[in-house]
């Protein structure tokens, strides 16, 4: 049964809705921002989960032309086969005879809602009814090979009883001494006394496997001597010690002189089996004393806070580089206008195809199909992947430009590779500018207020720069007159609190840090704690690098966001990892949430993406991280100094994807 019909423009009015049963939560609001926003449209379904278990399966089609959306939903446990075909036909049945765009209110429109519903039931039962099955022997061509298969039995048995005549006058009475030893071996066979079901005598007369000589191979292959090492002409002399008795005393265990090497003992986390003997380094040495000071107010200003400056010199870089480009183009169009309209045999077909996108492109197409923007969704998947974009998000994006394009009217004097890649970047836009804004330093000043520390954790796979890009983060907030704690939660990485110590010492902010082996949630816990008897604005949390598959690390850090409740879970990747980026978010947003206890699990806030300067135009996975997890990327890494952390450049991600 339907829950719930809509009909509405893309730009939010609603013009008609038609309400069955009372919907729990909001799933046409989750639809328009988790879906149509961030360019899924090109999926089949949308599932909703609301609050009290209550699950729902939305489907939506699109009349582009007239810039209307009509979305279905129904409950998740159901398997309605209508609602593809019931769209469709409330989408026609609307634009074609009610659709006004004066109008904003269709009540007449229930009643023809209501006949669509029941004619599209209606072909679903037919649908669902098995259909009778026709015995072959009633069909033509079960007939057909029925009589060929009679006429061709009448004419062997003449054959056969014209031979067996023939036998008759030639052997004279053989044919009755063979009936008689037929008859005699079925007598002799009906004289043998049954063979009890599954005995080795009936199993054998049957002709299927006789198990009795398995058992009997078996039964030799243990009786018969062991064969001696050496004999053979490959076989060699085992060592001793390895099962072998080469001077004749070894029987294949280890001398009595030998020591066993001690079995190395694992790890144990959460403060769980026997404490091992601690290897603790991270007590602060004499040699520690000798580093250089960084005066945050005297090296510089970070990037974060001179966009407006290196976004004119990215855009004059461009126009050189855009100058350059068309230059050349010209150069080669002049002898390719050359040549327009004869080829290679001095035929004129090309200046007819030439001509007619012309006058295609003048006059506009009356409405978009899917065969006349394929070829440039190609070019525009083909371009996306070179650029690092993961395959699976390449497509899904060409998918949602289609669905948008297709029924859509062409407008005069454009090209439909104009046209796509207008769409594209449109598309582009709505995925990579953030859906909810993030300003750090407002929310420190808000949490400042409220007489608590802001807290930051940050989180990644092994080795993609979360200590050295935590240290940026920091310098940046202490231009800002932020006071700053960094706390050392990466109790597993040889080494971790001591990079943490250098960082602190140049930059002159406070570590919190209690060595290795230890809880994180704990350490992580305690540091917030102190943070908030020394008034400390911000505590920066460095966590160890895990892999998103590595469960008891996982684990780990579910359990430290869950207890300490960060206002901010950062991300850090890496702008080289590709198709990988996928499966890293995707995981470690599933794992944080799988193994969270709380309710409402803390997933992802944002990403800081690490090695921008390393990838030239190679910027795919920058989009593939923010359209799988929905979280924006706030830092950009693009450096070895502090001041290298700078904002997302939206236009300069576009052009470097399209060019």
């Amino acid at each position: 049964m339907l829950d719930h019909f809509s009909i509405f423009t893309r730009g939010g009015l609603v013009l008609w809705t038609f309400q069955m049963t009372a919907m729990k939560g909001s799933p046409i609001d989750a639809l328009i921002q988790n879906c149509l926003l961030q360019e899924r449209s090109g999926e089949k379904t949308f599932q909703y989960n609301a609050k009290d278990q209550s699950a729902y399966t939305l489907k939506w089609s699109f009349h582009n032309e007239l810039g209307l959306v009509f979305v279905a939903v129904y409950q998740r446990i159901l398997q309605l086969l209508y609602v593809d075909d019931l769209l469709t036909a409330v989408r026609d049945e609307f634009a074609d005879g009610h659709y006004d765009p004066k109008k904003t209110a269709y009540p007449d429109f229930d009643d023809v809602f209501k006949q669509l519903l029941r004619e599209a039931e209606q072909h679903a039962n037919e649908l669902k009814r098995p259909k009778q099955v026709t015995n072959f022997g009633e069909t033509k061509k079960g007939k057909d090979m029925h009589k060929v298969a009679g006429a061709g039995k009448g004419k062997g048995a003449g054959a056969k009883q014209r031979k067996g005549g023939l036998a008759k006058d030639n052997d004279g009475g053989s044919g009755s001494d063979e009936t008689g030893d037929e008859d005699g071996a079925a007598n002799s066979e009906a004289e043998q006394p049954a063979s009890r079901p599954g005995s080795s005598s009936a199993v054998a007369s049957s002709g299927a496997f006789d198990v009795s000589k398995l058992r009997n191979r078996a039964n030799r292959s243990k009786q018969a001597p062991a064969k001696k090492p050496g004999n053979g002409f490959f076989d060699f002399p085992l060592k001793p010690g390895k099962g072998g008795k080469a001077d004749g005393k070894g029987d294949g265990n280890a001398s009595e002189g030998e020591t066993k090497k001690p079995k190395k003992q694992m790890r144990k986390w959460d403060n769980e089996g026997p404490a091992l003997e601690r290897q603790d380094f991270s007590e602060s040495s004499d040699h520690d004393t000798d580093v250089e000071v960084v005066d945050v107010k005297k090296v510089g200003k970070s990037m974060m806070d001179r966009e407006e400056e290196l976004e004119e010199e990215e855009e004059a870089e461009w126009e050189e580089e855009t100058e350059d480009e068309e230059e050349e183009a010209e150069g080669k169009g002049k002898g390719s206008r050359r040549r327009v309209g004869r080829g290679d045999d001095g035929s004129e077909g090309k200046k007819t195809g030439w001509l007619a996108s012309v006058f295609q492109s003048v006059v506009g197409k009356a409405s978009l199909e899917l065969k006349d923007i394929e070829p440039s969704l190609k070019v525009l998947k083909d371009r996306l992947m070179a650029k690092n974009v993961a395959e699976e998000i390449a497509e899904k994006l060409c998918r949602s430009v289609a669905t948008s394009l297709v029924g859509s009217k062409q407008a005069s004097f454009t090209r439909i590779s104009s046209t796509v890649q207008a769409a594209m970047e449109e598309a582009l836009t709505r995925i990579l500018t953030p859906k909810r804004s993030i300003d750090i330093l407002r929310d420190v000043q808000a949490a400042k207020e409220a007489n608590r520390p802001y807290v930051v954790v940050f989180v990644g796979v092994n080795g993609v720069g979360k200590s050295t890009n935590l240290a940026k983060v920091a310098y940046w907030l202490s231009q800002h007159d932020i006071k700053v704690m960094v706390a050392a939660c990466d109790t597993f990485r040889a080494g971790a609190v001591e990079q943490l110590r250098t960082h602190a010492r140049r930059l002159q902010i406070p570590l919190f840090e209690r060595g290795y082996e230890k809880d994180p949630a704990a350490v992580a816990k305690e540091a917030i704690r102190e943070a908030t008897r020394t008034k400390m604005d911000a505590v920066l949390v460095d966590t160890a690098g895990r892999m998103q598959d590595n469960e008891p690390l996982m684990r780990a850090l579910s359990k430290l966001i869950n207890i300490n409740e960060p206002d901010l879970v950062l991300f850090v990747g890496e702008a080289l990892v590709g198709n990988d980026a996928v499966d890293q978010l995707t995981k470690f947003n599933q794992r944080l949430a799988d193994l969270s206890s709380a309710p409402t699990p803390h997933a992802i806030d944002g990403i800081l993406l690490t090695k921008f300067d390393t990838i030239d135009d190679k910027v795919g996975a920058a989009l593939s991280m923010v359209y799988v997890s929905g979280a924006p990327i706030i830092f950009v890494g693009c450096g070895q100094t502090y001041t290298d952390l700078r904002r997302l450049n939206v236009k300069h991600i576009i052009r470097a994807l399209l060019q």
